[in-house]
């Protein structure tokens, strides 16, 4: 393993760490003595969990099997909470210090349990309902207005799916849910741009195989994210186009006069690479033109090629707060939703499915259906 991902992995451990012994340290200081045998334990459990999700995914990388996939779903799970119990103790001692600011005078053996009490409860309720709201998947529909569209592609839909991440958490039954879901919409095409897998150790074959139940009359069609491109890459993309799927590796094809372009994430990142993949393709100015591209950034190159609507996902609008403000900073109105970059209209998604927490709060996962006019 090379330095920097090792160097990734110690951070993000140590920075997991402090938040577990901060959640710790709260918790016992509002709700008062556990007693030794309460205290023990409550240190002893949540110094395991502060390592669970670093080892889970590690092992999820290599095995995949019952034990390996509960274990993951558990510390995934466990990462999510800890999320809002993290907020909910910074929130503990902003409000016993506002009380004080305020000259309340308040009684620490009665007022702070309460307001742990209350703070801990929503926190926990808040994970609860993130877990419910990762489940119902939401129908975007949008009108999209494409120069030089053939006539014939006027009235028809596209169906939009990003961000499905399959592996550990998000399995069989929830890619037949995605494909279910998407035959009722029948749409006359379908593009996905990157990350149908999660990366990790998975059986390719029978999760892709879902996709067969799935028959477009012009296609479906992808290109990889970040996150194909963290494991077994080319087992899964065997997969996915023996399934059916049209894998676009910095090519182009035409649809009846409709321009597909897909990049892969790896050429996507590189501003050089992306605009020579793009004048590679040969693009046809006097035709419309749709661009999978996983990220949605470097858009000032995708402008110049001509390309009039780029499909993105990747961000997952944060999927959780506070992740949603974090990624708003870096993204700005990118982060989701269709918005104008120039003459270039760029749509990004908050994917179907999750990564880590399996929740989401402040976000909702979709399918977009995109109706050319």
């Amino acid at each position: 393993m090379k330095a920097w991902p090792v160097l990734g992995i110690v951070v993000m451990q140590a920075i997991l760490l402090l938040a577990h012994w901060f959640v710790y340290h709260t918790f016992l200081v509002f709700q008062g003595n556990l007693g030794p045998a309460g205290t023990q334990t409550l240190r002893v459990v949540l110094f395991l969990l502060a390592f669970s999700f670093t080892v889970a995914a590690l092992v999820s990388f290599s095995f995949f099997n019952p034990l390996v996939t509960l274990i993951y779903k558990i510390a995934a799970i466990w990462l999510g909470f800890l999320n809002f119990f993290f907020l909910a103790a910074c929130a503990c001692w902003v409000v016993w210090f506002v009380l004080l600011v305020l000259g309340l005078h308040p009684d620490p053996a009665q007022t702070r349990p309460l307001i742990a009490d209350v703070l801990f409860c929503m926190a926990f309720l808040t994970g609860i309902y993130g877990l419910v709201n990762a489940l119902w998947i939401r129908v975007r529909r949008i009108t999209v207005h494409l120069a030089n569209l053939p006539e014939s592609w006027r009235g028809r839909t596209a169906l939009m799916v990003s961000d499905i991440h399959l592996g550990h958490v998000n399995g069989i039954r929830f890619v037949r849910r995605i494909v279910a879901l998407a035959a009722r919409l029948a749409p006359d095409i379908v593009f996905i741009p990157g990350d149908i897998f999660d990366g990790t150790k998975a059986d390719a074959v029978r999760l892709a195989t879902a996709f067969k139940e799935l028959s477009p009359p012009f296609g479906i069609y992808f290109s990889t994210g970040n996150h194909e491109e963290y494991g077994d890459e080319a087992g899964f993309l065997r997969a996915l186009r023996g399934a059916g799927v049209r894998v676009l590796v910095n090519e182009m094809v035409k649809v009846e006069g409709l321009q597909i372009v897909g990049v892969p994430y790896r050429d996507s990142t590189y501003p050089m690479r992306l605009r020579a993949t793009l004048e590679a393709v040969r693009l046809d100015p006097g035709q419309a033109s749709i661009l999978l591209n996983h990220v949605p950034n470097r858009l000032p190159i995708v402008e110049q090629a001509g390309i009039g609507l780029q499909l993105s996902g990747h961000t997952h609008g944060g999927q959780i707060f506070p992740s949603t403000w974090f990624t708003r900073r870096i993204f700005g109105k990118f982060t989701n939703g269709l918005h104008w970059f120039g003459g270039l209209q760029v749509y990004t998604s908050t994917g179907a499915g999750t990564w880590g927490p399996p929740m989401r709060v402040g976000t909702h996962p979709e399918v977009v259906l995109l109706r050319f006019e």
